[in-house]
């Protein structure tokens, strides 16, 4: 009975630790995920290096061309955009 109790205290502090730090970590990352795969042509985003502009090509390499200002476009690796400020709507079909 001794064991069981030396053993459910680290148990115990693992668990804990999971669901305060692991789990919201995990579902973060899914989460930014998901908004960089979402990216599009006319986005409006910011980069972690705290350029903003307007995404102007998504390509399949996992970089987008960022037009940060008229005529001006850089490559960016799509996980490097911190957040979206603007989407675009998607086409309507007719």
């Amino acid at each position: 009975m001794e064991t069981f109790g030396q053993l459910l205290f680290p148990l115990l502090i693992i668990a804990i630790f999971y669901l305060l730090v692991f789990r919201p970590q995990q579902q973060k990352m899914k989460a930014h995920q998901k908004m960089v795969s979402e990216l599009r042509r006319g986005d409006q985003v910011v980069t972690q290096g705290g350029l903003i502009g307007k995404v102007a090509k998504v390509k399949d390499e996992n970089e987008i061309d960022l037009e940060i200002a008229e005529g001006v476009k850089v490559r960016v690796v799509q996980s490097t955009i911190a957040t979206v400020v603007n989407k675009t709507e998607p086409a309507k079909d007719k």
